[in-house]
């Protein structure tokens, strides 16, 4: 499973992902989507975005909900992987305040905790994806297609 090796991460060796590759203008340029990952462990901040990497995504990670709600990247963000459970603000928390924002962005959750409550709660608040860690790099490359509309 992805989570469990986050500290060899770039010892394990991975085939290449076919990831999400837009041409532009028909010169050959690729657009890559960017996916925000927000989340207070910063192993996931610092390997995450390596993986979206192999998927064909940019990544950029944020150690608080607060940290990005006050970056540029908010309304450049396609897909945002979230943990639940932060000091601060919590995901629901974010999840509800894009929503205030009109923010439609699909939201992949990451998290530990189990209780069938706490996957309903983030599904109804509309995520369209729920991943418990520890998960495989093909589970969320299949929540990035769904988020994306690429399945």
């Amino acid at each position: 499973m992805w989570y469990q090796y986050l500290s060899a991460i770039d010892a394990i060796p991975r085939q290449p992902h076919s990831g999400f590759m837009k041409p532009l203008n028909g010169e050959g340029a690729t657009q890559r989507p960017l996916v925000a990952v927000v989340d207070d462990d910063e192993s996931v901040r610092e390997s995450l975005p390596d993986l979206l990497g192999e998927f064909g995504f940019r990544g950029r990670a944020f150690s608080s909900a607060k940290e990005f709600l006050s970056s540029d990247t908010v309304s450049q963000t396609k897909c945002l992987v979230l943990d639940i459970a932060m000091p601060g603000m919590t995901g629901f928390e974010l999840q509800e305040e894009l929503k205030v924002r009109d923010h439609k962005i699909p939201i992949v959750f990451i998290t530990a905790q189990k209780e069938e409550a706490v996957r309903k709660r983030a599904l109804e608040g509309g995520a369209v994806g729920f991943l418990l860690k520890p998960f495989s790099d093909t589970a969320l490359l299949k929540a990035f297609n769904t988020a994306l509309g690429l399945d």
